[in-house]
């Protein structure tokens, strides 16, 4: 047992102790209980204006800076993680640029059906996309990670279907995102922390400050930096090396980053102008496959004993939203804006080679015998702008309890998508990228082209493309009795590339008592097809089962070799969201909702298998015999890949969340949360696209396991937290249910089973400007189960040195975490 491990039972104990003292408390003051009713009034999901996360139709949580603080987490994913169980944030490693943008979801489904919004505008989203056998494989989601914690005020979930509302993306649900407008201190952070195993240390510094302008105006501004060191869970690598060894780098990968973002309103004849955005940079080191001393991707006169090869890339983004919004009068005001967003993601690889280039024949004999060890892989760039027209208030009608609240506007958007092609020698074949020359390596096959690891983008997948859509949206809402609450919106949506789509919302809440609500929605939605998904394009070089140079294309919309598949475009997923549930709020202290859901989505836009020639089809030329030998082999490569409307899927779920806030007799303040979802994901039909192949090879089973399997069907979070006086403590446990995968290994399913973590942190304000927290995150130091290595299930990957899983780990597999932070107010 480590050094590591012995402390984190003492401080178990400790913890353990603490808690059983807690539990001794005397009974609280009735009498104060109503000056603990928290209101938190949202913007998201409804147009009121005065409505509560518990007076609204829809499921909506409310994350405030409180809870924020108290999480230890240092990234806006991972804050979401903890406090969000519908949210997931999964950890991954080898799996190219997903190694620096996780994939963030809502209620099991992808990335790029979450509609993310900063202060209520659409946010962009980034330039690359999942193609490895990660979650969310095929999209092309929103990097969250790219806004700092330091400067979030609250953070609103909208858990419902809200494309009437907000348009494309918003399937799953809402994450909106506001900023600090606070202009009376600075608030500097400073944190530090390390794993049990004693690496992955983590160093962060974040600054917020606010100053006036003018009687009512602001500007609020957040300087953020933080470096992540990698963390590393790999075993000895027993089946490529002798003796074994450590090989690869599993894990977090290194990464440094840093961001700079501001929130800012002055007063401006008679109305408000505002404006907000961020720059953020991050760099992140991971690390491909291990390429042993005897393969035919090394170079013994380079790498005697073998390499891996080393992925450097970085992120750059940035936003910048500026508005006017202006009273019509007392009753009704129109809010005018413009945004426009950035991202850029960058590839680069060392460590490695172009084995073609060392092994090239030279002219007068022999070989050329060197090859550059470092290259620009490529660059992806998407651009987003948008203006928006809004204009809400409300009337009297003469029918309902209340005014009847109504919004309308107008959108237009643009989204363009780039890619940038490498330097030469990240993916040429030799020097002159002569396919007739015979490149031979040192085991005598074919050389393999590019460079090692993630070979470069070739200027044959160049593309700067654009797209244009608007809206026009209608959303209304009034308690048409005192305990009835209707609403509804309407959408209409044009885009230059695929069409138009309307979609609807019904919206109902009927309050039986003042305790006691039932509120239920039912919406038709839509998510369009992104750019990235519809331009993204890229060629990898390998060698095939016979060891031939085999390129395989992700051939993209509109190509030639996409056209010859018979492939039509791309069309937008359509969904049908249900969702039906109570709230019960029996003091203020208390309240409880359950809430049922049911999302049907049709045409689901996935990214295909491999789709090869026929066998023994070298050469054969009759289209009746090999219809995609003879399609494929103009186009000079041996396998294709690309995206299409291919799946329809069926979530169904329940969210459960209770809140109790009390004051205790002596004056110590206790909360207790809970939260808990449950859902199931279900692929009903998969369809082909084409008559040349059949479903089963479009999406295979093991990515059916990663769409039904890949994240968890249970999700808990039960916390609570304890003040007195100058001393808080905060303890959450977070359950994340058992996740599946076959990906690597088709027909070879591996499951991991659920796993409970445990976080304690303990603050102490010594005065008002000044706070000191320590605490750790996973302190029972739970790991994920280990890959099988016996019986019919054993797997090959924990002889390569995979000791805990891959593909779809939910919290990834640090173990425990221990930290300290200083918060300084002036």
């Amino acid at each position: 047992m480590n050094r590591y491990y012995r402390r984190a039972q003492r401080r178990a104990a400790l913890y353990v102790s603490l808690i059983a003292a807690l539990a001794n408390l005397p009974v609280f003051a009735q009498e104060d209980a109503d000056k603990l009713e928290t209101i938190n009034v949202v913007s998201t999901g409804t147009r009121a204006g005065n409505r509560s996360d518990t007076d609204t139709a829809a499921p909506i949580d409310v994350i405030n800076i409180d809870a924020i603080e108290a999480t230890g987490a240092l990234e806006t994913g991972k804050l979401l993680q903890k406090l969000a169980p519908s949210f997931n944030f999964p950890t991954n490693f080898v799996s190219d640029g997903t190694d620096l943008i996780w994939p963030a979801t809502l209620r099991g489904l992808g990335p790029d059906q979450v509609l993310v919004l900063v202060n209520g505008k659409r946010r962009h989203q980034q330039a690359l996309v999942n193609v490895q056998q990660s979650i969310g494989r095929g999209s092309a989601g929103t990097d969250i990670n790219s806004i700092p914690i330091a400067a979030i005020e609250r953070i609103e979930v909208l858990r419902d279907g809200a494309s009437a509302q907000y348009g494309s993306d918003a399937i799953s649900g809402v994450i909106n995102i506001i900023l600090k407008d606070q202009t009376d201190h600075t608030d500097l952070g400073v944190e530090i922390g390390e794993t049990y195993a004693g690496d992955g240390d983590q160093y962060r510094a974040s600054l917020n400050t606010g100053f006036k302008i003018g009687d009512e105006g602001f500007i609020n501004l957040t300087a953020d930096y933080l470096k992540r060191f990698e963390t590393n869970r790999a075993g000895p690598d027993s089946l490529r090396v002798d003796p074994p060894r450590v090989t690869q780098r599993l894990g977090e990968a290194d990464m440094e980053g840093a961001q700079l973002w501001m929130n800012a309103e002055i007063l401006l004849a008679g109305g408000e102008l505002y404006a907000f955005g961020g720059l953020s940079r991050r760099e992140g080191d991971s690390s491909g496959f291990f390429r042993s001393a005897g393969d035919g991707r090394t170079i013994p006169q380079l790498y005697p004993n073998g390499f891996l090869p080393t992925l450097l890339t970085t992120t750059d983004d940035a936003s910048l939203a500026v508005g006017y919004r202006h009273a019509i009068n007392d009753r009704w005001r129109w809010d005018l804006s413009i945004n426009r967003g950035w991202n850029e993601f960058e590839f680069a690889s060392e460590n490695s080679a172009n084995v073609s280039y060392f092994y090239e024949p030279k002219p007068g004999g022999g070989i050329f015998g060197e090859t550059p060890t470092s290259a620009r892989d490529g660059t992806l760039r998407y651009k987003q702008t948008t203006a928006n027209f809004d204009v809400s208030g409300d009337i009297d009608w003469g029918i309902g309890a209340e005014p009847l609240y109504l919004a309308f506007g107008t959108e237009w958007r643009r989204d363009g998508y780039q890619i940038i092609a490498g330097d030469p020698v990240s993916y040429q074949y030799g020097r002159a990228n002569d396919r007739s020359v015979q490149i031979l390596n040192q085991a005598g096959g074919t050389a393999a082209a590019g460079i090692q690891g993630f070979p470069g983008f070739t200027p044959g997948t160049e593309v700067d493309k654009s797209r244009r859509s608007y809206g026009v949206y209608v959303d209304a809402e009034s308690y048409i009795t005192e305990k009835f609450l209707i609403g509804a919106a309407g959408r209409f949506e044009d885009y230059s590339d695929f069409g138009t789509n309307s979609t609807g919302k019904l919206s109902l809440r009927y309050n039986f008592t003042d305790t006691f609500s039932i509120r239920g929605t039912a919406s038709t939605g839509f998510r369009a097809p992104s750019v990235q998904q519809q331009y993204f394009s890229q060629v990898s070089t390998n060698l095939n089962s016979a060891g031939v140079l085999t390129d395989t294309i992700t051939a993209r919309q509109g190509s030639g070799l996409y056209n010859a598949f018979g492939l039509k475009p791309l069309q937008e997923e359509e969904s049908k969201n249900y969702s039906v549930g109570f709230i019960f709020k029996p003091t203020n202290e208390f309240s409880l909702t359950l809430d049922f859901y049911k999302i049907r989505i049709d045409d689901r836009i996935v990214f295909s298998g491999a789709i090869g020639p026929e066998a023994n089809s070298t050469s054969c030329t009759d289209a009746t015999v090999c219809p995609i030998a003879v399609l494929l082999r103009p186009f000079n490569v041996g396998q294709a890949t690309f995206f299409t409307n291919a799946i329809d899927t069926d979530t169904k779920g329940v969210d459960i969340v209770t809140e109790y806030n009390t004051e205790l007799a002596n004056g110590a303040k206790v909360g207790v949360s809970t939260a808990f979802n449950f859902n199931q994901t279900e692929v009903l039909r998969v369809n082909s696209p084409s008559s040349l192949f059949p479903a089963s090879v479009i999406f295979g089973q093991e990515q059916i396991t990663l769409i039904e399997e890949g994240q968890p069907r249970q999700r808990a979070t039960i916390g609570g937290n304890y003040g007195i006086g100058a001393w808080r403590a905060d303890l959450a446990f977070n359950y994340y249910g058992s996740v599946a995968g076959e990906g690597f290994t088709p027909g070879l399913k591996q499951k991991w089973g659920g796993k409970w973590l445990t976080d304690l942190a303990f603050s102490y304000n010594f005065n008002d400007d000044f706070k000191l927290t320590v605490g750790g995150n996973n302190i029972f130091d739970v790991y994920p189960d280990k890959w099988e290595t016996t019986g019919p299930d054993q797997n090959p990957f924990p002889a390569l040195g995979f000791k805990y899983g891959w593909e779809t780990l939910p919290f990834g597999l640090n173990g425990g975490y221990y930290y300290a932070r200083m918060n300084y107010r002036f």
